[in-house]
C-alpha cells in the first residue's frame, strides 16, 4: 500500500514539475524510495538507500535545486512524518557518509539554504 501512495505522490509530482531541467520533488523522492525501510526502523541504510541519498546529493548542485531538495524532504516528512523516526531522518546522510548543507527536519527553513 505505501509503495502505491509514493507512486501516486511521485508521478504528480513529475507532471507538476515546472522545470524539466531543474530538479523536482519527484526525483527527491525517488531517490530516497529505498531509505523508507531505514527511515522507519533505523539500523544500517542499505546500498540502494544511500545510492540514492548521493544521486540525490549531486543532483542538488545549484542553490535552487538544493532548496528544491529541501521543500521536497519537508513535504514528504510532513505527509509520513507519523511513521518516520527523527532521528533516523536527521541522521542519514551521516549514515551514507554524505554531507548535506541542511538538517532533515520538519523545522528546517529551506528559504536559507545556500
Amino acid at each position: 500500500m505505501m509503495m502505491k501512495v509514493f507512486a501516486v505522490m511521485v508521478a504528480c509530482m513529475v507532471i507538476s514539475a515546472p522545470y524539466a531541467n531543474a530538479l523536482n520533488c519527484g526525483q527527491v523522492v525517488s531517490f530516497l524510495i529505498p531509505c523508507f525501510a531505514y527511515l522507519q526502523n533505523g539500523g544500517k541504510p542499505t546500498v540502494a538507500c544511500c545510492s540514492g541519498v548521493q544521486s540525490l546529493n549531486n543532483a542538488a548542485k545549484s542553490t535552487p535545486d538544493r532548496k528544491t531538495a529541501c521543500t521536497c524532504l519537508k513535504g514528504a516528512y510532513g505527509s509520513y512524518g507519523s511513521m518516520i523516526k527523527p532521528s533516523n531522518a536527521a541522521g542519514l546522510p551521516g549514515a551514507c557518509s554524505v554531507n548535506i548543507p541542511y538538517k532533515i527536519s520538519p523545522s528546517t527553513d529551506c528559504s536559507k539554504i545556500q
